[in-house]
């Protein structure tokens, strides 16, 4: 089951291969993500759970901002994905792929 904050790895659609979080959970199949940038916060895409890759990574900056007001900025969810895809790359590095 998806949480708020949830970074996820689109996997069918326009969009596949790029990354978003989980800004709302509408049901147990569906979710609403945004990546700040092409979609924000305000105008969220609508996606099927099946269509995504949940990640183990969970922004606690964009959780705290969703719990304490109900929005997050688009600056939160780029730095929140930014800092994922940095760390996973150091990490291929460090594995040498």
């Amino acid at each position: 089951m998806p949480q708020l904050g949830q970074l996820v790895r689109i996997i069918r659609g326009r969009d596949s291969g790029k990354y978003a979080v989980v800004i709302s959970v509408e049901d147990q199949r569906f979710v609403w993500i945004a990546d700040g940038d092409k979609r924000k916060f305000d105008q969220p895409k609508k996606k099927n759970l099946i269509h995504l890759e949940l990640l183990d990574a969970i922004s606690s900056e964009v959780v705290d901002s969703l719990n304490e007001s109900g929005r997050v900025t688009n600056g939160k969810l780029r730095f929140a994905l930014n800092k994922y895809v940095d760390r996973m790359k150091s990490e291929a590095q460090e594995k040498g792929e």
